[in-house]
């Protein structure tokens, strides 16, 4: 043994690194419960929306009703995929805090929703004035047919915006309670689209707007009486004296800045897609929501499941963090190989039939092909985010909204002109690349660092002088 070094120095390590195992064990194995609960719940899920996908597919193919509701759904969708987010994002931690005092609770809880309710109709109002002006003007970049299609499909559609905020809200207060059938229920939106696509064959956009409309309020009646049965749910109060507004409100703000810039960029994508013709927003549109089976099926999985285990804060839980991070990433990359082989059967299984033919097929397959590099990059970052938002680190998740909506720019800029919407696919892959990196070393390698330089000041603040 090298002199200054004593047995119980060497074995220390190995003493820490037992520990930290045996305290991380109960945390890893809730984890995989919530994980293979939830992805059960997502799977069903993602064969409903698969049967929407073949059913539209089926009825429109590459037609300009399915670039003219992608568009449009994108659009207004933006809003409610920000609420949703930030909602879920502050809302659990701090139901978690409060578990053990239920009158505070269930007072914020009425007020919460009081706000809801007037919020979202008037949001639904605004984003109404807002496109119908754009459409008017005929400022939307859109091709006349499309912007027209557009134009008649937005005061059913708008109506997404209520519902769908009063969705989320309920939505997470359950997730806050570790209860995931919130996840098994999110398959009814696509069953009622599918269910009158497939009902009405010709009705036009007719069928593909009030299926939304129609799937968000079931969506929102089931979500209800659960949340009935098993909670005190207070009527909604249009009022703000609870305490727990400042703590909610803290991070909030900084949230919706974040998560405003990182889900623009699937806005930037509709744009730059509209550019390239009747069509793009189509290709573009059914290779993602390809993905997003995939890619739905691991994140929510991972996100719903870590972030009530994260949110209890204990310390040793940057190490499961790392560790699940680097599960994540291993399994994005099978997956990604795994899909590149199977993308062309994919696309002809779910799409081709109907109007949908087999030249469709292979430009699909094609973009779907461009996006599979994200992810890897995008399993392994949704655990880093979890981890960050259960310690309130708001200003890591803004700035890496930042950074990938920088790198989304950048890939379309230098992307697009050569490979056309295979270049827009391909570009999200530098958005969660940049991001998940940043999360990496922010929160793994420096916290790492920053834990060690605190454990030298304090092994040298107890030291006793010589």
């Amino acid at each position: 043994m090298r002199p200054g070094y004593t047995r119980s120095a060497v074995l220390q390590p190995l003493r820490t690194l037992g520990t930290q195992l045996h305290a991380a064990a109960p945390d890893h194995a809730a984890i995989l419960k919530g994980m293979l609960t939830v992805a059960a719940f997502v799977f069903v899920g993602k064969l409903v929306s698969a049967m929407k996908e073949m059913a539209v597919a089926y009825r429109y193919g590459l037609g300009a009703e399915v670039d003219a509701y992608q568009f449009l759904y994108t659009v207004i969708g933006w809003p409610l995929g920000v609420w949703s987010s930030v909602l879920t994002a502050v809302l659990v931690p701090l139901a978690v805090r409060l578990r053990k005092q239920q009158a505070q609770l269930e007072k914020f809880r009425a007020e919460l929703l009081g706000l809801v309710i007037v919020a979202g109709f008037a949001l639904a109002g605004l984003v109404w004035l807002v496109l119908h002006t754009v459409f008017q003007l005929g400022q939307s970049g859109l091709p006349p047919r499309l912007a027209g299609l557009a134009g008649a499909a937005l005061p059913g559609l708008v109506l997404m915006l209520p519902l769908g905020m009063l969705t989320a809200l309920q939505s997470a207060w359950m997730l806050a309670a570790e209860r995931h059938v919130n996840t098994l229920l999110e398959c009814i939106p696509p069953l009622s689209i599918a269910t009158l696509v497939m009902a009405l064959p010709g009705g036009g956009m007719r069928a593909l707007v009030w299926g939304t409309v129609a799937g968000s309020a079931l969506h929102l009646l089931a979500l209800m009486a659960p949340l009935g049965r098993h909670a005190r749910e207070g009527a909604p109060r249009l009022a703000r004296s609870s305490p727990q507004w400042s703590w909610f409100w803290q991070g909030f703000g900084i949230m919706v800045g974040g998560q405003a810039l990182m889900s623009l960029t699937v806005v930037i994508d509709q744009f730059y897609a509209a550019g390239l013709g009747t069509g793009a927003i189509a290709m573009l549109g059914y290779a993602n929501r390809i993905l997003s089976l995939i890619l739905g099926l691991a994140a929510i999985a991972v996100s719903r499941a870590t972030l009530p285990i994260f949110a209890q804060g204990a310390a040793h839980l940057r190490a499961v963090a790392h560790l699940w991070a680097g599960i994540l990433f291993a399994l994005g990359l099978l997956a990604m190989l795994a899909g590149y082989a199977a993308a062309p059967w994919m696309v002809q299984v779910l799409y081709e039939r109907g109007q949908f033919g087999a030249a469709d097929t292979v430009a699909v397959a094609e973009v779907l092909r461009y996006g599979l590099p994200q992810m890897p990059f995008y399993f392994s970052s949704m655990v880093l985010v979890s981890y960050a938002l259960s310690q309130r680190r708001y200003k890591l998740v803004f700035f890496s909204a930042l950074i990938g909506c920088a790198a989304k720019i950048a890939g379309n800029v230098l992307l697009v002109p050569a490979l056309g919407v295979n270049g827009i696919a391909l570009g999200t892959t530098l958005v969660y690349a940049s991001t998940g990196l940043f999360f990496w070393y922010t929160l793994i390698v420096r916290g790492a660092r920053d834990e060690g330089l605190a454990g030298l000041r304090g092994r040298a603040a107890g030291k006793p002088r010589t």
